[in-house]
Protein backbone atom coordinates (compact mmCIF):
# COMPACT_ATOMS: atom_id res chain seq x y z
CA UNK A 1 0.00 0.00 0.00
CA UNK A 2 1.02 3.52 -0.44
CA UNK A 3 -0.55 6.27 1.17
CA UNK A 4 -0.89 9.47 0.13
CA UNK A 5 -1.39 12.84 1.22
CA UNK A 6 -1.95 16.47 -0.23
CA UNK A 7 -1.36 20.22 1.30
CA UNK A 8 -1.01 23.91 -0.60
CA UNK A 9 -4.76 24.06 -1.67
CA UNK A 10 -6.23 27.03 -1.26
CA UNK A 11 -8.05 30.13 -2.65
CA UNK A 12 -6.67 32.73 -4.88
CA UNK A 13 -7.09 35.36 -7.27
CA UNK A 14 -6.33 34.62 -11.18
CA UNK A 15 -2.68 35.12 -12.51
CA UNK A 16 -1.22 33.67 -8.90
CA UNK A 17 0.58 31.27 -8.10
CA UNK A 18 -0.23 27.48 -5.94
CA UNK A 19 2.12 25.18 -5.41
CA UNK A 20 0.45 21.77 -4.12
CA UNK A 21 2.63 19.11 -2.44
CA UNK A 22 2.06 15.38 -1.86
CA UNK A 23 3.48 13.22 1.09
CA UNK A 24 4.14 9.56 0.39
CA UNK A 25 4.51 7.05 2.68
CA UNK A 26 4.41 2.94 2.81
CA UNK A 27 6.36 1.58 -0.16
CA UNK A 28 9.42 2.88 -1.75
CA UNK A 29 8.84 6.12 -2.90
CA UNK A 30 11.14 5.95 -5.96
CA UNK A 31 9.55 2.80 -7.75
CA UNK A 32 6.58 4.47 -8.00
CA UNK A 33 5.00 7.12 -10.98
CA UNK A 34 3.29 9.69 -9.83
CA UNK A 35 0.36 11.85 -11.19
CA UNK A 36 -1.67 14.87 -10.14
CA UNK A 37 -4.81 14.56 -11.45
CA UNK A 38 -8.23 17.10 -10.66
CA UNK A 39 -11.93 16.96 -10.46
CA UNK A 40 -14.08 19.85 -10.68
CA UNK A 41 -18.27 20.44 -9.55
CA UNK A 42 -20.03 18.08 -12.01
CA UNK A 43 -17.78 17.14 -14.26
CA UNK A 44 -15.11 13.82 -14.47
CA UNK A 45 -11.94 13.48 -12.86
CA UNK A 46 -9.11 14.68 -15.35
CA UNK A 47 -5.81 13.62 -15.86
CA UNK A 48 -3.06 16.88 -15.05
CA UNK A 49 -0.05 15.70 -14.83
CA UNK A 50 2.27 12.85 -14.33
CA UNK A 51 6.17 11.94 -14.11
CA UNK A 52 8.03 8.55 -14.00
CA UNK A 53 9.92 7.45 -10.91
CA UNK A 54 13.02 9.28 -11.93
CA UNK A 55 12.06 12.43 -12.59
CA UNK A 56 13.04 12.38 -15.86
CA UNK A 57 10.04 12.09 -17.96
CA UNK A 58 6.88 14.41 -17.58
CA UNK A 59 3.87 14.47 -19.37
CA UNK A 60 1.07 17.64 -18.87
CA UNK A 61 -2.16 17.85 -19.90
CA UNK A 62 -3.16 20.99 -22.66
CA UNK A 63 -4.70 23.01 -20.85
CA UNK A 64 -1.66 23.22 -18.11
CA UNK A 65 1.46 23.41 -20.03
CA UNK A 66 3.62 26.20 -19.76
CA UNK A 67 1.77 26.87 -16.51
CA UNK A 68 1.74 24.07 -14.16
CA UNK A 69 5.21 22.12 -13.63
CA UNK A 70 5.32 18.90 -11.68
CA UNK A 71 8.59 17.43 -10.03
CA UNK A 72 9.58 15.10 -7.17
CA UNK A 73 12.06 14.36 -4.64
CA UNK A 74 12.75 10.86 -3.41
CA UNK A 75 14.75 11.56 -1.16
CA UNK A 76 11.85 13.57 0.96
CA UNK A 77 9.01 10.51 -0.54
CA UNK A 78 7.42 14.46 -2.37
CA UNK A 79 5.68 15.32 -5.17
CA UNK A 80 5.21 18.73 -6.07
CA UNK A 81 2.48 20.63 -8.54
CA UNK A 82 4.03 24.27 -9.14
CA UNK A 83 0.49 26.10 -10.48
CA UNK A 84 1.42 29.80 -12.20
CA UNK A 85 -1.15 31.85 -14.02
CA UNK A 86 -3.92 30.31 -11.99
CA UNK A 87 -7.11 30.73 -14.36
CA UNK A 88 -10.94 30.28 -12.14
CA UNK A 89 -11.22 27.38 -14.61
CA UNK A 90 -8.51 25.48 -12.84
CA UNK A 91 -10.60 25.41 -9.66
CA UNK A 92 -11.46 21.91 -8.80
CA UNK A 93 -10.47 19.47 -5.73
CA UNK A 94 -6.76 18.32 -7.08
CA UNK A 95 -5.70 14.38 -6.32
CA UNK A 96 -2.10 12.81 -6.04
CA UNK A 97 -2.09 9.35 -7.63
CA UNK A 98 1.09 6.55 -7.98
CA UNK A 99 1.22 3.72 -9.82
CA UNK A 100 4.39 1.73 -11.12
CA UNK A 101 2.79 2.31 -15.44
CA UNK A 102 3.98 6.24 -15.74
CA UNK A 103 1.77 6.38 -18.92
CA UNK A 104 -1.38 4.57 -18.15
CA UNK A 105 -2.96 7.77 -16.67
CA UNK A 106 -6.83 6.22 -16.64
CA UNK A 107 -6.02 3.42 -14.42
CA UNK A 108 -3.13 4.52 -11.50
CA UNK A 109 -3.51 2.72 -8.28
CA UNK A 110 -3.61 4.98 -5.37
CA UNK A 111 -5.11 8.00 -4.42
CA UNK A 112 -4.96 10.68 -1.92
CA UNK A 113 -7.64 12.24 -0.42
CA UNK A 114 -7.67 15.24 -2.67
CA UNK A 115 -7.60 19.52 -1.83
CA UNK A 116 -9.74 22.12 -3.00
CA UNK A 117 -7.77 24.64 -5.24
CA UNK A 118 -10.51 27.45 -5.70
CA UNK A 119 -9.37 30.64 -8.15
CA UNK A 120 -11.42 33.48 -8.14
CA UNK A 121 -11.78 35.88 -10.95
Amino acid sequence: QVQLVESGGGLVQAGESLRLSCAASGRTFSNYAMGWFRQALGKDREFVAAINWSGISTAYTNSVKGRFTISRDNAKNTVYLQMNGLKPEDTAVYYCAADTNFRDFGSYSYWGQGIQVTVSS
